[in-house]
């Protein structure tokens, strides 16, 4: 699935509850220059939370420190990679299973396989990836379809009106990942009216899952709170009940990604387990990607025009099909470069399964090592003008290796990122043909790097017609 990048999730805590909960802990020094734990029990957690983001405190960290870097995370070293050149030398040889999926499901209370043996990890993984691209290939007349619903609905607006990317977006991803999950007769019980970007799954509660899992591990919150904590367990169960239902009664239709995993012998709790990471993980990378590309967009004409002119070659008036998105290159370059200005995912992690070295420093085994993405995908030692967004860097064939290297793209890329993609790419193609992208003057967009990156205030545009 992914080598040297875990998307989806890039907050701190997730990953680092994740390795405390499948491993044991280890006061092994790394030798790697870095700060010294400011406290005996929590470290330098007190560092990260004054900075404000994990990304942020690797940001200060790498700076003072240099491309490779440590910290303390309670009594466990952690070891952090802040360049292509030291991921490149850092080798990890179990590949057997995902890291996301494994600390994801162990954050929830999951098992990352069907069993202990290796073998049974590699095919629960071959059975999700299966179940997610041929869902989506069965599904793509239905993606089309609601792209076209909010398209239409944007065309419908007068060019003066101010459109909310954040709450129209999160409501698309939040119709297209269940309705292809569970099946389209769940997309009658949404709200696509409403526009508060707290709607995330209206009749689920999966905002509050999954907001809970990023702030409450990050302080101790969820703990020391017991009406927080009993929210949060009451909200679990509840999308878990709902879940397990469908896997029992067949609820969706046959091409449904939960049909695909119920075809595939797993037990109705494996089918309900992978169902909630999907329906997790793949709305929130979806939403954030199509907001963060259309507000790029809304930034550069030039850009805006030479999409469209690649749109109107390759497609004409028709619209876009599977086999027609390969041949959007400038589109590809486009999310591409979405994705590394946005730092869309600015920390990964893997564990050291055996030791290792990076450069002259020994990373001894099960220590922590995290990848400083959102450093990396900014280094201008690695990308010229890292803050501007200029997608024509993709041409070159050193930028596009970088990048393949960091999981971004290539045969090693997530499930859920290559389907978040595939939305924006149908976005893209219904959207920009017909309409021109507007910033709102004055605007300042900042981003949010706890989760997914995400921008701090809703962030609005206006569309006009191509003339």
């Amino acid at each position: 699935m992914l080598d040297f990048a875990i998307f989806a999730v890039t907050f701190f805590i997730a990953l680092v509850a994740a390795v405390l909960y499948l491993y044991p802990s280890s006061r092994r020094a790394s030798g790697i220059p870095g700060l010294n734990p400011t406290d005996e029990k929590d470290g330098n957690l007190q560092d990260i939370v004054n900075r404000g983001s994990l990304h942020e405190f690797l940001v200060s960290l790498h700076r003072e420190f240099g491309s490779v870097a440590s910290f303390w995370f309670g009594g466990r070293p952690v070891v952090s990679l802040g360049s292509v050149h030291q991921l490149r030398q850092h080798i990890n040889p179990n590949h057997t299973t995902d890291s996301f999926e494994t600390m994801l499901k162990s954050l929830l209370g999951y098992r990352s396989g069907t069993g202990d043996g290796a073998a049974e990890a590699v095919m629960r993984k071959k059975v999700y990836e299966n179940a997610v691209n041929s869902t989506l290939k069965s599904n793509f007349p239905l993606v089309l379809k609601l792209v076209e619903e909010l398209v239409g609905k944007w065309r419908s607006f007068p060019e003066s009106q101010h459109t909310p990317l954040c709450a129209h977006l999160l409501g698309l991803a939040m119709k297209t990942v269940t309705q292809l999950a569970l099946g389209e007769s769940f997309g009658d019980d949404l709200c696509p009216t409403r526009t508060s970007t707290s709607c995330f799954f209206p009749f689920l509660p999966t905002h509050q899952i999954w907001s809970e899992i990023g702030k409450g591990y990050l302080d101790g919150s969820l703990e020391k709170s017991s009406s927080r904590k009993g929210h949060y367990e009451k909200a679990l169960s509840e999308m878990e009940s709902m879940l397990l239902s469908v896997a029992k009664e067949g609820k969706a239709q046959r091409t449904a990604f939960v049909d695909a995993l119920l075809q595939s012998g797993l037990t109705e709790r494996q089918i309900m387990e992978d169902c909630m990471v999907f329906t997790l993980a793949g709305c929130v990378i979806t939403a954030n990607l199509c907001i963060w590309v259309l507000h790029f967009l809304s930034t550069s004409e030039e850009v805006q025009d030479k999409l469209y002119k690649e749109l109107d070659e390759v497609l004409g008036s028709d619209p876009v099909s599977l086999d027609k998105i390969p041949k959007l290159r400038y589109c590809q370059q486009v999310l591409n470069e979405t994705v590394r200005t946005a730092k869309l995912t600015p920390v990964a992690a893997r564990l050291q399964g055996v030791e290792g070295k990076v450069d002259q420093h020994v990373i001894p085994k099960e220590t922590l090592v995290i990848y400083a993405l959102g450093v990396v995908l900014q280094d201008s030692d690695t990308w010229s003008a890292p803050y501007r967004f200029d997608p024509d860097r993709f041409e070159e064939e050193s930028v596009e290796k970088s990048f393949c290297l960091l999981g971004f793209s290539g045969n090693q890329t997530c499930p859920e990122l290559r389907f978040a993609y595939t939305v924006a790419t149908v976005l893209l193609s219904t959207l920009v043909r017909p309409l021109k992208l507007h910033q709102l003057k004055g605007q300042i967009t900042e981003v949010r790097s706890e989760l997914v990156s995400t921008p701090k205030d809703e962030t609005w545009i206006t569309v006009g017609r191509r003339s």
